[in-house]
Protein backbone atom coordinates (compact mmCIF):
# COMPACT_ATOMS: atom_id res chain seq x y z
CA UNK A 1 0.00 0.00 0.00
CA UNK A 2 1.56 3.35 -0.94
CA UNK A 3 1.16 6.46 0.17
CA UNK A 4 -1.13 9.61 -1.31
CA UNK A 5 1.59 11.46 -3.52
CA UNK A 6 1.81 15.39 -2.20
CA UNK A 7 3.13 17.92 -4.10
CA UNK A 8 4.65 21.41 -3.39
CA UNK A 9 4.85 23.77 -6.74
CA UNK A 10 6.83 26.38 -5.84
CA UNK A 11 9.55 29.31 -6.45
CA UNK A 12 11.59 31.13 -4.36
CA UNK A 13 10.13 34.52 -5.52
CA UNK A 14 6.92 34.01 -3.99
CA UNK A 15 7.01 35.17 -0.35
CA UNK A 16 3.93 33.09 0.51
CA UNK A 17 6.03 29.79 -0.81
CA UNK A 18 8.68 30.54 1.57
CA UNK A 19 5.82 30.96 4.52
CA UNK A 20 4.52 27.48 3.01
CA UNK A 21 8.31 25.79 3.49
CA UNK A 22 8.32 26.42 6.67
CA UNK A 23 5.21 25.37 7.54
CA UNK A 24 5.33 22.03 5.88
CA UNK A 25 7.80 19.87 8.07
CA UNK A 26 5.17 20.68 10.75
CA UNK A 27 2.24 18.79 8.40
CA UNK A 28 4.74 16.17 7.73
CA UNK A 29 4.95 15.25 11.18
CA UNK A 30 1.27 15.22 12.00
CA UNK A 31 0.25 13.07 8.87
CA UNK A 32 3.87 11.35 8.50
CA UNK A 33 3.59 11.82 4.51
CA UNK A 34 6.79 13.75 3.16
CA UNK A 35 6.04 16.30 0.27
CA UNK A 36 7.58 16.58 -2.89
CA UNK A 37 8.92 19.72 -3.85
CA UNK A 38 8.95 20.69 -7.07
CA UNK A 39 10.71 23.59 -8.86
CA UNK A 40 8.77 25.46 -11.50
CA UNK A 41 9.26 28.77 -13.23
CA UNK A 42 7.03 31.21 -11.95
CA UNK A 43 7.16 33.60 -14.35
CA UNK A 44 6.39 31.16 -16.91
CA UNK A 45 3.73 30.10 -15.11
CA UNK A 46 2.35 33.61 -15.32
CA UNK A 47 2.69 33.43 -18.92
CA UNK A 48 1.04 30.35 -19.44
CA UNK A 49 -1.75 31.25 -17.43
CA UNK A 50 -2.19 35.01 -18.85
CA UNK A 51 -1.56 35.47 -15.03
CA UNK A 52 0.20 38.46 -12.81
CA UNK A 53 1.67 38.72 -9.25
CA UNK A 54 -0.82 40.13 -6.95
CA UNK A 55 1.64 42.80 -6.49
CA UNK A 56 0.78 43.76 -9.95
CA UNK A 57 -2.65 42.55 -10.56
CA UNK A 58 -4.05 44.60 -7.34
CA UNK A 59 -1.38 47.38 -7.42
CA UNK A 60 -4.55 49.48 -7.73
CA UNK A 61 -6.60 48.60 -5.45
CA UNK A 62 -5.63 49.69 -1.70
CA UNK A 63 -8.08 47.75 -0.15
CA UNK A 64 -7.18 44.37 -1.51
CA UNK A 65 -3.32 44.70 -0.73
CA UNK A 66 -3.87 46.30 2.65
CA UNK A 67 -6.05 42.81 3.85
CA UNK A 68 -3.51 40.52 2.25
CA UNK A 69 -0.67 42.04 4.31
CA UNK A 70 -2.88 41.50 7.21
CA UNK A 71 -3.64 37.93 6.36
CA UNK A 72 0.19 37.50 5.97
CA UNK A 73 0.78 39.05 9.06
CA UNK A 74 -1.69 36.90 11.14
CA UNK A 75 -0.38 33.94 9.27
CA UNK A 76 3.19 34.70 10.48
CA UNK A 77 1.94 35.49 13.77
CA UNK A 78 0.10 32.21 14.00
CA UNK A 79 2.96 30.09 12.73
CA UNK A 80 5.82 32.10 14.86
CA UNK A 81 7.59 32.75 11.31
CA UNK A 82 9.27 35.79 13.08
CA UNK A 83 12.21 35.65 10.76
CA UNK A 84 10.41 36.48 7.66
CA UNK A 85 11.03 39.76 6.37
CA UNK A 86 10.26 41.39 2.63
CA UNK A 87 13.07 41.80 0.50
CA UNK A 88 14.21 44.96 -0.64
CA UNK A 89 14.83 43.58 -3.96
CA UNK A 90 11.72 42.11 -5.04
CA UNK A 91 10.82 41.32 -7.75
CA UNK A 92 13.80 39.21 -8.43
CA UNK A 93 14.08 37.23 -11.72
CA UNK A 94 14.73 33.17 -10.50
CA UNK A 95 15.47 31.76 -13.57
CA UNK A 96 18.90 31.14 -12.14
CA UNK A 97 18.14 29.87 -8.89
CA UNK A 98 15.05 27.98 -10.30
CA UNK A 99 17.68 26.00 -12.08
CA UNK A 100 20.03 25.42 -9.18
CA UNK A 101 16.84 23.83 -8.04
CA UNK A 102 16.51 21.32 -10.44
CA UNK A 103 20.56 20.88 -10.06
CA UNK A 104 20.61 20.58 -6.84
CA UNK A 105 17.98 17.64 -7.05
CA UNK A 106 20.58 15.83 -9.42
CA UNK A 107 23.66 16.53 -7.14
CA UNK A 108 21.57 15.12 -4.05
CA UNK A 109 21.57 18.06 -2.10
CA UNK A 110 18.38 19.88 -2.76
CA UNK A 111 16.81 20.32 0.60
CA UNK A 112 19.84 22.06 1.56
CA UNK A 113 19.63 24.23 -1.08
CA UNK A 114 16.18 24.89 -1.06
CA UNK A 115 16.84 26.01 3.09
CA UNK A 116 19.70 28.19 1.83
CA UNK A 117 17.71 30.02 -1.06
CA UNK A 118 14.58 30.64 1.16
CA UNK A 119 16.63 31.70 4.03
CA UNK A 120 18.62 34.30 1.55
CA UNK A 121 15.57 35.52 0.03
CA UNK A 122 12.58 36.00 2.60
CA UNK A 123 14.96 36.28 5.87
CA UNK A 124 18.28 38.14 5.16
CA UNK A 125 17.06 40.34 2.07
CA UNK A 126 19.45 39.72 -0.36
CA UNK A 127 19.54 40.12 -3.97
CA UNK A 128 19.25 37.11 -5.36
CA UNK A 129 19.40 38.60 -9.37
CA UNK A 130 23.15 38.47 -8.87
CA UNK A 131 25.90 35.58 -9.11
CA UNK A 132 27.96 36.96 -7.07
CA UNK A 133 25.33 36.85 -4.05
CA UNK A 134 24.22 33.58 -5.48
CA UNK A 135 27.58 32.29 -5.34
CA UNK A 136 28.38 33.64 -1.70
CA UNK A 137 24.75 31.64 -0.39
CA UNK A 138 25.69 28.69 -1.53
CA UNK A 139 29.01 29.04 -0.20
CA UNK A 140 27.97 30.07 3.50
CA UNK A 141 25.40 26.94 2.94
CA UNK A 142 28.35 24.55 2.55
CA UNK A 143 27.57 23.93 -1.44
CA UNK A 144 29.65 23.55 -3.96
CA UNK A 145 29.00 26.44 -6.02
CA UNK A 146 30.71 25.27 -8.75
CA UNK A 147 29.43 22.25 -9.39
CA UNK A 148 25.96 23.45 -8.72
CA UNK A 149 26.56 26.52 -11.55
CA UNK A 150 27.61 24.26 -13.97
CA UNK A 151 25.33 21.28 -13.53
CA UNK A 152 22.72 24.20 -13.62
CA UNK A 153 23.38 25.28 -17.43
CA UNK A 154 23.04 21.25 -18.27
CA UNK A 155 20.53 21.24 -21.14
CA UNK A 156 18.42 18.61 -19.17
CA UNK A 157 18.17 21.06 -16.42
CA UNK A 158 17.10 23.32 -18.17
CA UNK A 159 14.09 21.39 -20.61
CA UNK A 160 13.30 19.82 -16.73
CA UNK A 161 12.32 23.58 -15.40
CA UNK A 162 10.42 24.02 -17.97
CA UNK A 163 8.69 20.73 -18.44
CA UNK A 164 8.02 21.06 -14.48
CA UNK A 165 6.44 24.42 -15.28
CA UNK A 166 4.23 23.04 -18.22
CA UNK A 167 2.84 20.33 -16.75
CA UNK A 168 2.00 22.63 -13.68
CA UNK A 169 -0.28 24.69 -16.31
CA UNK A 170 -1.91 21.45 -17.87
CA UNK A 171 -2.72 20.40 -14.64
CA UNK A 172 -4.44 23.48 -13.47
CA UNK A 173 -2.01 25.95 -12.05
CA UNK A 174 -1.70 29.14 -12.43
CA UNK A 175 0.72 30.33 -9.33
CA UNK A 176 2.74 29.54 -6.17
CA UNK A 177 2.38 27.92 -3.71
CA UNK A 178 0.32 25.26 -5.53
CA UNK A 179 -0.37 21.95 -4.25
CA UNK A 180 -1.82 18.64 -5.49
CA UNK A 181 -2.42 15.94 -3.04
CA UNK A 182 -2.84 13.06 -5.26
CA UNK A 183 -4.97 14.85 -8.32
CA UNK A 184 -6.67 17.23 -5.94
CA UNK A 185 -5.60 20.96 -6.11
CA UNK A 186 -5.15 23.74 -3.41
CA UNK A 187 -3.59 27.32 -4.25
CA UNK A 188 -2.12 29.31 -1.65
CA UNK A 189 -0.93 29.22 1.89
CA UNK A 190 -4.22 29.69 2.97
CA UNK A 191 -5.44 26.21 1.53
CA UNK A 192 -2.78 24.59 3.81
CA UNK A 193 -5.67 23.09 6.31
CA UNK A 194 -7.60 21.22 3.29
CA UNK A 195 -4.12 20.53 1.88
CA UNK A 196 -3.61 18.36 5.26
CA UNK A 197 -7.28 17.21 5.76
CA UNK A 198 -7.12 15.95 2.23
CA UNK A 199 -3.98 13.64 3.52
CA UNK A 200 -5.42 12.19 5.82
CA UNK A 201 -8.64 11.84 3.78
CA UNK A 202 -6.63 9.78 1.12
CA UNK A 203 -4.74 8.12 3.65
CA UNK A 204 -7.99 6.75 5.31
CA UNK A 205 -8.93 5.80 1.96
CA UNK A 206 -5.62 3.68 0.79
CA UNK A 207 -6.22 2.12 3.99
CA UNK A 208 -9.76 0.51 3.28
Amino acid sequence: MSDPVVQFLFDFGSPNSYLCHKVIPDIERRTNIKFEYVPILLGGLFKLANNRSPAEAFAGVANKRSYDMLEMRRFITRHKLDQFRSNPFFPVNTLQIMRGAIAAQKLSNFMPYVDAMYKAMWEQGRNMNEQTEIINVLTEGGIDFKRLLEVSQEPDVKNSLLTNTQSAFDRGAFGSPTFFVGNEMFFGKDRLREVEEEILRANRALQK
